[in-house]
């Protein structure tokens, strides 16, 4: 253990001293900090006493003001986020199964995904205008901003829309120049400042009554941590063998191939949350509007979708599961890497080459995919039953939160690890 933690820290020493790597960790830390400092610009004409009070009473946009850091509690140029980007992004990763061209592009490397990108930034404009609209609905139907002239409401839309794509912007920075998953940092930044408030609010409430539920809500958090480490970390050996002529004779040499049971990371989960949470966010909006149906209709939504409900849990269960099958396919291609495995003569043994290859790969990324993601969607929905084991909210430090603070802390150590055994590789040959 102390050996392992030495290793770390001497890791982490030559990170600051490579150009290369401090560079990118002092770009991504800048980042960051200019994001974090936005996102407290407030919009014009908000009453955030009245705004807080709301959201306070509300669990669904409690939720989504902690992934968004504060953001929507303190109605800043950003309180959209980066929702509309990652909705965008759904949208294209299941409009790939529908049309062949989309598939196609992902499979032209580098020039497919920048097209991808280009188009998902483009649906991201017209999607954020769309929410901003939503939301200046709901906030003037609970009397939180005043009714806004057409202008009034053309630059409220335009405002909420740059913030949005300033965002997008400054994520694609630290995926360009930084270091790390822009969108998984910028969500992970706007959690753990968050933590320090939810902490404080948790324990609050916390008296020598429920000191049980506080033990169990401890237990869960520790639980989290440990699993998402384990199941991050875990990945099945496929063994390879690669035939090489050594004195005139053919000698096997072996391998193996690392396939991840979590292959997906974090996306699944931010995936599933923007889209489990639009029900409800609908429901709220149509049931103020006066039509009988449209209202009867939101107040359905705003009920069956309810955070922690049985329907809510299944959808988000169900959502989670079906994007970690959607993400991995996406970030492991069975057929790419059975043609690389044969063009540089590699082999599964008992598994001819090429197609055989390829379907044993898939069934095997089938089957540990599923244990990641019942896992993910397992964690996801874990704090609605701790709250109704111990009757703490545990909305606002719930296993998501968890999930994604531990497993971008892993990824980001991964990086750094891989950068640093490079630059040490290179010094010594």
């Amino acid at each position: 253990m102390k050996k392992e933690l030495e290793e770390v820290l001497a890791t982490y020493k030559d990170s600051l001293r490579i150009p290369q790597v401090r560079k990118k960790i002092i770009v991504t830390f800048l980042i960051l900090l200019f994001f974090r400092l936005i996102v407290h610009i407030p919009v014009p004409g908000v009453k955030l006493a009245t705004l807080k009070a709301f959201f306070s009473q509300n669990q669904i946009f409690a939720l989504l003001d902690m992934f968004s850091g504060g953001t929507l509690a303190n109605f800043s140029i950003c309180a959209l986020g980066l929702n509309p980007y990652i909705n965008a992004s759904v949208i294209f990763q299941l409009l790939g199964f529908v049309f062949p061209q989309i598939a196609e592009l992902r499979k032209e490397g580098e020039y497919g995904r920048q097209k991808l990108t280009r188009y998902t930034r483009l649906l991201t404009v017209p999607l954020a205008a769309l929410q901003s609209i939503v939301m200046y609905g709901l906030l003037r139907n609970q009397h939180i901003i005043g009714n806004l002239s057409p202008w009034y409401l053309l630059a409220f839309v335009l405002t909420m829309t740059a913030g949005t794509m300033l965002a997008v912007f400054l994520g694609e920075l630290i995926n360009q120049y930084g270091i790390g998953n822009g969108i998984s940092l910028m969500i992970f930044a706007g959690i753990v400042s968050r933590y320090p408030v939810s902490l404080v609010k948790t324990f609050s409430v916390v008296s020598g009554n429920n000191s049980f539920g506080l033990l169990i809500f401890l237990v869960m958090a520790l639980g989290v941590i440990a699993g998402v480490t384990f199941v991050d970390e875990a990945y099945l050996k496929v063994p390879i063998r690669y035939a090489r002529r050594v004195g005139g004779r053919v000698a096997a040499q072996e391998s193996y191939l690392p396939l991840k049971i979590n292959t997906a990371g974090v996306m699944p989960i931010i995936f599933a949350l923007s889209l489990v949470s639009i029900p409800q966010v609908a429901g709220r909006f149509l049931s103020q509007i006066s039509n009988p149906r449209l209202s009867l209709l939101g107040e359905f939504l705003a009920t069956h979708f309810a955070v922690g409900g049985t329907v809510y849990n299944l959808l988000y269960f169900l959502l989670v599961v079906a994007f970690a099958y959607v993400y991995t396919t996406v970030v492991f291609n069975p057929q790419e890497v059975a043609d690389n495995l044969r063009k540089s003569g590699g082999f599964i043994p008992g598994v001819r080459p090429g197609a055989s290859t390829e379907e044993r790969l898939r069934f095997l990324l089938s089957r540990i995919t599923a244990a990641g993601a019942v896992f993910l969607a397992l964690v996801a929905i874990l704090p609605s039953f701790i709250q109704r084991l111990t009757g703490i909210s545990t909305i606002s430090i719930g296993g998501t939160g968890i999930l994604i603070v531990v497993s971008v802390v892993l990824e980001l150590h991964r990086l750094v690890e891989n950068l640093v055994q490079t630059w040490r590789y290179q010094t010594q040959f």
